[in-house]
């Protein structure tokens, strides 16, 4: 039914192509289009999470390799974010939200008849391409439709749907698994790919600074994709190899070559894709700074709690979703309040106490244990949620201030970039301590078949489903792993928030405030 919906819209794209240009709706409907657009592939990115114990059994996947089946979306994601977002820049940013939406759309829908872990491995990756090219003609759209002065409240309701929509998003999941199986999570995207898709053909107006005879940096591109590629493969597989090992070691030094290199060719590169000079912007510096590890944190919170709250507590995917939800209920209203937050005592004020908010509510969390009250994981779960609601907006508006007017194509992939790589990375470093952990502390009774045994220190979620003993003791050591991860995201959280107190300027605030003459970005219209 689902594809045969997305073919039926296919036709009725292409009628509307050949009439003509579609219409356009004013901001308040432009918003609207590219918010569920965004809210589709800001979800798709944590909803699995909810799923992983459902695709384990019928996939019989690894624990590292259920950590390739949510961090695949996520590198293909970050990898191609700052080429997508020059390329919207150039050709459009409408059509390059047109694109990504068939593309994650069409890989979503073949994604529901997968039948291995590296069958959906892959088709997460395609899945990514397509977000690539939505998420930062999202943000650059708004920032291209609303005038100066209405920009930084525009771009406060993208940072609540982009924060929020992934817990949403997860509870949608979660709620789909009580009737129907994981490859539900896949139809979503479809559904939403699909509205989302007529919203932008018949709304959204298309906005570009047109080719000015320069060449897109492709040699910038392969070798930031390399870069991220070797270096969140190094860190997955840590587990597996051993963190001391001449494969994990070499490999991690590998990929900080190739990007010591990726930022020599764009400091040498007369059209860079991201010059690093734009990083002597103590502004834009610290807005990155601070998404890269919200959104660290957050992922590697999600990824390692929704498998404690299925596995050791016994809850189905749509209580645990529920579990989680005082974050969301926390972070978007603060998120729609922190403009007035920051005009009143200032963005690095409002920046920094969220950041140290992000790593008491980790650290409380770190404290959960077998048998502990709920109460103790919703006292770190609210303040991890105000915390990330302050701080993700004025970070945000720092990295969309910090580029000129025609590279906010570029500004707003840098600001999908910090969320996205340190997403990946989140995963892949506290979903690895979290496996090196469990597995180091895993004690298996010597009755345990020596084929479960393997099963069981390969993959938690198989050790949750072989119940008894097994069980048991996979759900002590993996509480083990939770307590030591989230430490590590919790000590991310303090440096990051000593490090904006020092970058972000003490006066900053929304240029759009500040100075009304701001250039703003023409829509282009077809």
């Amino acid at each position: 039914m689902i594809i045969a919906l997305a073919a039926g819209l296919a036709a009725f794209l292409a009628a509307r192509f050949r009439r003509g240009a579609p219409a356009r709706g004013g901001t308040a409907v432009v918003t609207a289009v590219v918010c569920l657009a965004l809210g589709a592939v800001a979800a798709a990115m944590a909803s699995l999470n909810v799923a992983l114990p459902d695709i384990a059994r019928s996939t019989q996947a690894t624990q590292t390799q259920l950590e390739w089946i949510i961090d695949a979306y996520s590198l293909v994601f970050a990898s191609l974010l700052l080429p997508a977002g020059a390329l919207g820049d150039r050709y459009g940013r409408r059509r390059a939200l047109i694109a990504g939406l068939v593309i994650f759309g069409a890989g979503s829908a073949v994604a529901m008849t997968a039948s291995s872990a590296n069958e959906l491995i892959f088709l997460r990756g395609l899945i990514g391409l397509g977000a690539a090219l939505v998420m930062p003609a999202t943000l650059s759209t708004i920032t291209g439709t609303y005038p100066p002065a209405e920009r930084t409240r525009a771009v406060s309701v993208w940072a609540a749907v982009a924060g929020g929509s992934a817990l949403l998003g997860m509870l949608c999941t979660g709620a789909l698994l009580e009737a129907f199986s994981w490859r539900s999570a896949f139809g979503v995207n479809v559904v939403l790919a699909v509205i989302a898709l007529a919203g932008t053909i018949l709304f959204v107006p298309e906005s570009s600074h047109p080719d000015d005879g320069t060449r897109l940096d492709t040699g910038g591109a392969l070798l930031a994709m390399a870069g991220l590629t070797v270096l969140v493969f190094s860190i997955i597989e840590a587990p597996e190899a051993g963190w001391g090992s001449a494969r994990t070691v070499g490999g991690i030094a590998a990929a900080l070559a190739i990007l010591a290199i990726f930022a020599g060719w764009e400091l040498r590169h007369r059209h860079p894709m991201l010059d690093p000079r734009h990083f002597r912007n103590r502004q834009l510096s610290a807005g990155s700074l601070s998404i890269f590890i919200q959104f660290f944190a957050f992922y590697g919170f999600a990824f390692a709690s929704l498998q404690y709250l299925q596995g050791v507590r016994g809850y189905s995917p749509l209580i645990a979703a529920l579990a989680v939800l005082p974050l969301a209920i926390a972070m978007m209203p603060t998120g729609r309040i922190t403009p007035k937050l920051v005009a009143r005592v200032g963005a690095r004020n409002v920046c920094v106490a969220g950041l140290v908010l992000v790593a008491f509510g980790l650290a409380v969390i770190s404290r959960v244990g077998v048998s502990s009250p709920y109460w103790l994981l919703v006292a770190g779960l609210v303040p991890l949620g105000i915390g990330m609601g302050a701080a993700m907006t004025p970070a945000t508006a720092a990295i969309t201030e910090g580029l000129p007017a025609a590279q906010q194509g570029v500004g707003s992939a840098l600001n999908d970039l910090s969320r996205e790589v340190g997403g990946a990375l989140g995963i892949a470093v506290i979903g690895s301590i979290v496996a090196a952990v469990y597995r180091s502390n895993l004690r298996l009774p010597p009755v345990v078949p020596a084929g479960l045994a393997g099963r069981a220190r390969g993959s938690f979620a198989l050790a949750f489903h072989a119940g008894g003993p097994v069980r048991t003791a996979a759900g002590t050591a993996f509480t083990d792993g939770i307590h030591t991860g989230l430490l590590y995201a919790a000590g991310a959280a303090l440096l990051a928030a000593v490090a904006v107190a020092v970058l972000l300027p003490r006066a900053a605030r929304s240029r759009h405030v500040a100075h009304h003459d701001q250039p703003e970005l023409a829509p282009v219209t077809r």
